[in-house]
């Protein structure tokens, strides 16, 4: 891909050489020589770093290849405005303005960010838009689509990559506090936290360290953790922290940073990776009420279940229809020395025995077939292994023999499809449920992070950089998770079930609502609005007149763009040696 301006074409004597091809004239660098000893002669290593501008010898538009061979070289940070699109995608643009300004996000991010809100604007819409987060393909986004920026200005990628790295810890640190701040700190409000790791092999960033990686095990990694307004459903903070350090671990100071932000009247959903006695009491110390989730067959509650086994799996008084379970909540001590009863609700699902008693039938067989293989050994066998089968020994030391456990696996089997949640506060185990059901908002966030705003890979090379990127990514989620709740409510007041109501299939439909340039300069909305569409624009309360309105604005800010400059791609490809060139002095 050739970039769309100009530089000095370098001045490096018996480096620098030119090779005409057709009417294109292409700028080669020497970069190495080959040498093959039979032959007793070097081969010289060539690649093309550009094309000769016609309108002036002297320059040339620079491609990739250029920037690794001449970093030094500056590159302007703004695209000449020919580099704009006849036609413009406008639908997504016009919901997502209408989330910014709904949050009040515009004064916001301009508070902190004088100069570059706009920029940011835009990258939080490439995020969403493009599902990527790759800076070189910004252009390409900013291409076809009405920007944030000012006068629509379009970035480089070089303008990106020096944007990122100057974002301060300041800049995002004062607009968490100014978020937060926004909030109504007297509602008693639920919060729901998270946390996910992420693979990196980037070059010097302190945050990366080896940890328990939930995807590819032995990279380093770094956690990320998201709090998350379950009742108001808004994302509130979120907190990077290297991957050595366990969620268990970091929860306090969470909880330290909720009460600096002024939250008082809170509670905790947590996932069972947050369960420790340390926690339980450190939430208690700061009267934070808690709802978090155990495993049936977890010793903690295994108990409980079985005391209560066949009491309400088929009571009907006790079923939750919602979720297709059945539940019942008991009074019992959290830890010995708990110096009250906590609220057990424990719950039975059917369709999730199955699958769990499957589960575990696959692994006691994976475990078998392992221990057939190490039998006449001189190995030692893990106690998770030995919670199922009893190993035995020779004198010395191989292992000879395993017989099943069968009363434990039995219990376990018993176990499969039971679960339990464990509250501070009375609630019903279908209150209870619900509550932590609203939790799987915060999941959805990390999957959106991963899957739908393409940061699955951050592919930044410092510490800065990649602050300043899960900044922009959280922005991103803050408006995408709008847009995620407002079509979902649309969808529940219509009578039927529209497939395009999702978050991508709507953005891929709004992506369809275009603005195309005149014989005069002037871009005009090239056709009505579709029903679809309307549909969509309604969930956010905009109709078919606002988006001709929006469509005059931004014709009125795009008025007197020139054409566009031919872009030609060609293929970049080393150099054989073998062709007639022209040597640069």
């Amino acid at each position: 891909m050739y970039y769309n301006f100009t530089v000095q074409i370098p001045s490096i004597k018996g480096k620098v050489l030119t090779k005409d091809k057709g009417t294109t004239t292409y700028i080669l660098y020497q970069y190495g020589l080959d040498y093959k000893p039979d032959k007793k002669y070097a081969i010289p290593k060539r690649t093309i770093i550009g094309k000769v501008d016609p309108a002036d010898r002297s320059r040339m538009y620079p491609n990739e290849k250029f920037q690794e061979y001449f970093p030094e070289v500056v590159f302007p940070e703004e695209l000449p405005e020919a580099y704009r699109s006849c036609c413009l995608r406008i639908g997504s643009y016009i919901v997502i303005r209408y989330v910014l300004n709904e949050y009040k996000l515009p004064k916001l991010l301009e508070r902190w960010f004088p100069k570059d809100s706009g920029l940011l604007m835009d990258l939080v819409s490439y995020l969403i838009v493009d599902e990527e987060n790759a800076g070189q393909y910004y252009p390409d986004f900013a291409f076809c689509h009405p920007l944030f920026s000012e006068g629509m200005r379009i970035y480089s990628d070089s303008k990106i990559s020096r944007f990122f790295s100057s974002v301060t810890r300041e800049q995002t640190i004062g607009f968490l506090d100014d978020w937060n701040r926004r909030r109504d700190h007297k509602q008693r409000i639920y919060i729901s936290y998270d946390s996910s790791n992420k693979n990196c092999q980037a070059g010097d960033i302190d945050l990366i360290e080896y940890g328990k990686a939930k995807d590819h095990k032995g990279i380093p990694i770094f956690n990320l953790a998201i709090a998350f307004d379950k009742t108001n459903r808004i994302p509130l903070f979120y907190e990077e922290y290297p991957g050595s350090i366990t969620d268990v671990s970091q929860f306090i100071h969470m909880v330290d940073k909720v009460s600096e932000y002024g939250y008082r009247k809170v509670g905790f959903i947590l996932d069972r990776g947050y369960f420790s006695k340390d926690n339980i009491r450190y939430m208690e110390e700061g009267k934070y009420a808690f709802v978090i989730m155990v495993k049936g067959r977890k010793a903690l509650v295994s108990s409980l279940v079985e005391e209560n086994l066949g009491t309400f799996e088929t009571d009907r008084d006790c079923s939750i229809r919602a979720y297709h379970v059945y539940g019942k909540t008991v009074m019992a001590r959290l830890y010995e020395d708990d110096t009250h009863e906590r609220y057990f609700h424990i719950y039975y699902n059917p369709s999730k025995q199955a699958a769990e008693r499957e589960l575990l039938e696959q692994m006691i067989e994976k475990i078998k077939i392992q221990l057939d293989k190490r039998i006449g050994d001189i190995t030692t066998i893990s106690n998770a292994w030995q919670d199922y089968f009893q190993v035995r020994y020779d004198k010395q030391g191989h292992f000879v023999s395993y017989q099943e456990r069968k009363e434990a696996i039995q219990r376990e089997l018993k176990l499969c499809g039971y679960f339990c949640i464990i509250t501070s506060e009375k609630m019903t185990a279908s209150e209870a449920l619900i509550h932590y059901k609203g939790r799987d908002v915060s999941e959805k966030l990390f999957r959106t992070d991963k899957t739908f705003i393409g940061s699955k890979s951050m592919r930044v090379q410092s510490a800065q950089a990649l602050s300043a990127k899960i900044f922009v990514e959280f922005i991103a989620l803050i408006v995408r998770n709008r847009i995620y709740n407002l079509l979902k409510e649309m969808m529940l007041r219509l009578e039927t079930r529209p497939n395009y109501m999702t978050v991508p299939a709507a953005l891929r439909e709004l992506e369809k609502i275009e603005m195309v340039r005149r014989n005069n300069g002037q871009y005009r909305l090239d056709h009505a609005v579709t029903k679809k569409q309307k549909t969509i624009l309604s969930s956010f309360g905009l109709s078919d007149i606002d988006v001709k309105s929006i469509a005059m604005d931004i014709g009125k800010q795009l008025s007197g763009s020139p054409t566009i400059i031919d872009e030609t791609a060609t293929k970049e490809d080393e150099d054989d040696g073998e062709d007639t060139f022209n040597i640069i002095d």
